[in-house]
C-alpha cells in the first residue's frame, strides 16, 4: 500500500504484547523445583504459558477489530456533556448548517473508506488527539517524546509546558502543516491515529501537553513511510521542522517502532473501524464530512456505473446458477467502478 520502511523490521511479525502480572496469575510457569527428580529436567512449551489472543487483544483496539477505539470512548464525556446542555438550552446545533437534498439538488458525501476527505480526515483525527489529551488518565511519558528535552524549534519552551492543555486548533494547524508540506493522504491520517494509540497501549503511556507533538511527529513519520505511496525521508521533515536534526528524527522513530515491538501491521477490518469511528466523532462534534451538490458529470458517470453493473451482475446471475460467484468477477466489477469514478 505504500513504501516499505527505511529501518530493519519484520512487519509480518505478530507483536509481543507486554503484559501485566496480574494477568499472568492464572498461567502459572512450571519450573524444575515443580518436578519430581525422577522425571528429569521439564521445559514447559511455550504455548502453554503464552495468554491466549484473545486476552491479548482485549485492550488493544489498534489491534483488534472489535476492541472499542480509545479516542471514541475518552470523548464520550464531553459528547454528553453537549447534549445536556443543548438539551437545557432547547438548542440544535448544526440543525440549520447541514445540507439536506431536494427536489432540485442532490448533495452527496464523496468522503469513502478508501478515498476519505483529507481534510475533513485530518480535523476528526486532530480532534481524537484533543480528547486523547484533554480525558487522559495521568501524564505517563518517555523522555525521547518530551519536548522539554528534545525541543523541535530554538523557541524557549515555556514553564507550563506541561501543564496548559493545547486546544484543538492549535493540534489541527501543526499536523495540517505537516501533510500540506509531505503532500501526504487521508489514509495516512487515519494509520497515524492508529499508530498512536497502538503506542499508548504498548508503552502503557499517555499523550500530555509536554509529548504530544513528538508522539503526532512520530506516528506520521511512520504512517508516511508505511502506508503513503510517496516515500517521505527523515531528512524531508528537518525541512520543514528547521530546527529539528536528522539525528533527533532518527532517534524518535527508533524509540517509536521498538516500542510498537515494530509492529506497523494495520488490517483493514482495524482500518474501516477507525474511520467510521472517525465519522461518529465527526456527528457528535459537529464536524460533518462535506456534501457536494450532484453535477451533471457525475449523475451521469453514477448512472453509467450502474448500468454496468448491473449488467454484470444479471451475465454473472446466468453463469452462477450451477456454480458459486468466483472472487475474479467481484475484482472485475471494483475495478469498472475505479476507471469510472
Amino acid at each position: 500500500m505504500g513504501a516499505t520502511v527505511s529501518c530493519c523490521m519484520s512487519p509480518g511479525g505478530s507483536p509481543k504484547i507486554q503484559r501485566r502480572e496480574y494477568e499472568l496469575e492464572d498461567y502459572p510457569i512450571t519450573t524444575t523445583e515443580d518436578v519430581s527428580e525422577d522425571t528429569g529436567t521439564y521445559l514447559q512449551h511455550i504455548s502453554d504459558r503464552e495468554v491466549p489472543d484473545e486476552l491479548a487483544h482485549e485492550s488493544n483496539p489498534s489491534d483488534h477489530p472489535r476492541a472499542s477505539t480509545i479516542f471514541l470512548n475518552k470523548s464520550q464525556t464531553d459528547v454528553r456533556e453537549k447534549r445536556k446542555s443543548n438539551y437545557l438550552n432547547h438548542m440544535s446545533p448544526g440543525l440549520l448548517t447541514k445540507k439536506y437534498s431536494s427536489c432540485s439538488t442532490i448533495f452527496i458525501d464523496d468522503s469513502t473508506v478508501s478515498q476519505p476527505n483529507l481534510k475533513s480526515t485530518v480535523k476528526c483525527v486532530t480532534l481524537a488527539i484533543y480528547y486523547h489529551i484533554k480525558n487522559r488518565d495521568s501524564n505517563r511519558s518517555v523522555d525521547i517524546f518530551d519536548e522539554k528535552k528534545h525541543p523541535l524549534t530554538r523557541e524557549k519552551v515555556p514553564d507550563d509546558y506541561s501543564s496548559v492543555d493545547p486546544e484543538h486548533k492549535l493540534i489541527y494547524r501543526f499536523v495540517r502543516t505537516l501533510f500540506s508540506s509531505a503532500q501526504l493522504t487521508a489514509e495516512c491520517a487515519i494509520v497515524t491515529l492508529v499508530y498512536l494509540e497502538r503506542l499508548l497501549t504498548y508503552a502503557e503511556m499517555d499523550i500530555c501537553p509536554c509529548n504530544w507533538k513528538r508522539i503526532v511527529l512520530g506516528a506520521i513519520l511512520l504512517a508516511s513511510k508505511v502506508w503513503d505511496d510517496q516515500a517521505v525521508w527523515n531528512v524531508d521533515y528537518c525541512q520543514i521542522l528547521k530546527d529539528m536534526t536528522v539525528e533527533d528524527m532518527n532517534e524518535m522513530e527508533r524509540h517509536f517502532l521498538e516500542l510498537l515491538q515494530f509492529n506497523i501491521n494495520v488490517p483493514a477490518s482495524v482500518y474501516a473501524k477507525y474511520y467510521f469511528d472517525l465519522r461518529s466523532l465527526a456527528d457528535e462534534n459537529n464536524l460533518s464530512f462535506p456534501l457536494e451538490p450532484l453535477s451533471n458529470k457525475r449523475a451521469q458517470k453514477l448512472e453509467a456505473i450502474s448500468r454496468l453493473c448491473e449488467d454484470m451482475y444479471k451475465e454473472m446471475g446466468k453463469t452462477t446458477m450451477k456454480r458459486s460467484l468466483s472472487v475474479d468477477n467481484l475484482v472485475g466489477v471494483r475495478n469498472t467502478h475505479a476507471v469510472l469514478s
